[in-house]
């Protein structure tokens, strides 16, 4: 059962984000004092106030979604879009949270957006936010002539009301039963630079326009959590932000970037998308970097094919990427022209399969078989001054990544080479091949037992 959409709308600058992250309990959505940050629909599933008392399991969930400001031009051309995101929200809102900044009382801008909201025929929760001083009785007061009843006061960044919102909210609501969200079965981060077709190939995914989707460089930059099913299997994709250089990073770009390498972090599975009509630059291999930092299973997706075919042959991939992101030579490859639909799918069956292999267990028993014949193969090097370098046996301790500790009578000779070389034949004989491996390396002490 799909949860019920609580909107929270309003115009710009009056603390929608910061109550979104407040009523969540974390940070989705991108706080900064600059107007217009928020351009995507940022959604989260949230409790409301019976968690508190009857237990999490117990909660009825809203999926709350953050919006853009109501009203606002946005610097690079983007308000009609914007706009979109916002109507869409609304309309298919159960409940719209209209917030105000208790500090100016009822602007114009205000008054505006009430009238919007009365032609919507939408239950309204009224929240006079950044209620942060004892002085702010006649500003609250005027608030009445929006239309909407007496304001509920809070303070986002505080946390101040925050039980007493989630209770209105309850309240509101249509009365029925609300289970929890359904747990999705695979995160899927799609990253890459700027203007790459991250959002296109997610809206291509969902099958509606579910991210602003421009020409316009940085047009993406909160990091958008879209739940979508495929073959009867629910996964969450996560739009990211582009990425650029360090050097161009203003502030509203700082966070944006910051939030789209934590994606990478908290993701099962990583989509790198690969602009096929420009040249891969240092952005690309930087990002490649952190994705092989972090051992995630990635599929390197080459986008806009369309205007590469006939130039480049797919094989060609292959070999560029080996020498371009060596720590990454492990990952499938993905062609795809995400404007018009192909290989979308294919590319998310692909992620679901890495998603399954970095969670694949070894029994103990056929993993020391392989690295006994892999050390036939080529041992370590004898260094000077060491003992005859033995694996004496290993044993996988985790999955996603799989990890394996090998035990060692002499860990000096195990050098950084000799372990590539394991982990590359390990994936060869071993059902890894297309994820990354962690291994680790302890020296034999008298407590360790076979």
């Amino acid at each position: 059962m799909s949860l019920p959409i609580v909107a929270i709308v309003g115009r710009p600058n009056v603390g929608k984000s910061s109550l979104l992250n407040s009523l969540v309990g974390r940070r989705i959505s991108i706080v900064d004092a600059t107007p217009g940050v928020t351009r995507d629909r940022v959604s989260a599933p949230c409790p409301l106030g019976t968690a508190g008392n009857a237990g999490p399991d117990a909660a009825r969930y809203v999926e709350l979604v953050d919006t853009g400001g109501m009203g606002i031009e946005d610097a690079d051309n983007l308000t009609e879009h914007v706009e979109s995101q916002i109507a869409y929200a609304m309309q298919a809102a159960a409940l719209v949270v209209f917030v105000v900044d208790a500090r100016e009382g009822a602007t114009p801008l205000d008054v505006r957006v009430a009238q919007k909201l009365r032609r919507q025929d939408k239950p309204v929760v009224l929240v006079a936010n950044k209620v942060d001083l004892v002085n702010l009785v006649s500003e609250v007061g005027e608030l009445h002539k929006l239309g909407f009843g007496e304001a509920l006061e809070v303070s986002a960044i505080h946390n101040l009301g925050r039980p007493e919102l989630l209770e209105r909210i309850e309240q509101m609501l249509p009365a029925g039963e609300f289970a929890s969200p359904a747990e999705a079965v695979m995160k899927l981060a799609v990253v890459g630079k700027r203007n790459a077709g991250k959002s296109t190939f997610i809206n291509a995914l969902a099958g509606e326009d579910r991210v602003i989707v421009s020409q316009t460089p940085g047009t993406t930059r909160d990091s958008v959590d879209v739940t979508i099913e495929l073959d009867g299997r629910c996964f969450t994709v996560i739009d990211t932000a582009g990425l650029r250089k360090r050097r161009r990073l203003v502030d509203v770009d700082f966070y944006s970037q910051h939030r789209a390498l934590r994606s990478v972090r908290r993701a099962d599975v990583v989509a790198m998308m690969i602009d096929a009509s420009v040249s891969v630059s240092k952005v690309d291999k930087l990002l490649a970097g952190q994705i092989a930092e972090n051992f995630k299973p990635v599929v390197l997706v080459v986008n806009k094919w369309d205007l590469a075919r006939g130039k480049v042959a797919g094989e060609d991939y292959a070999d560029y990427f080996d020498k371009t992101f060596p720590e990454l030579s492990y990952a499938p490859i993905s062609l795809t022209t995400a404007t018009e639909g192909v290989n979308v799918n294919e590319t998310i069956r692909l992620a679901e399969r890495l998603f399954d292999q970095a969670r694949t267990r070894i029994p103990t028993a056929q993993l020391n078989e392989v690295i006994q014949k892999i050390l036939e193969l080529r041992g370590p090097s004898h260094k000077v001054g060491t003992r005859r370098p033995k694996i004496l046996y290993a044993s996988q301790i985790d999955v996603a990544p799989p990890t394996i500790v090998c035990f060692v009578n002499d860990i000096r000779s195990f050098d950084a080479g000799y372990q590539r070389f394991l982990i590359n034949r390990l994936r060869e004989r071993l059902p890894l091949d297309e994820v990354p491996i962690r291994l680790v390396f302890r020296q034999r002490t008298r407590k360790d037992t076979r």
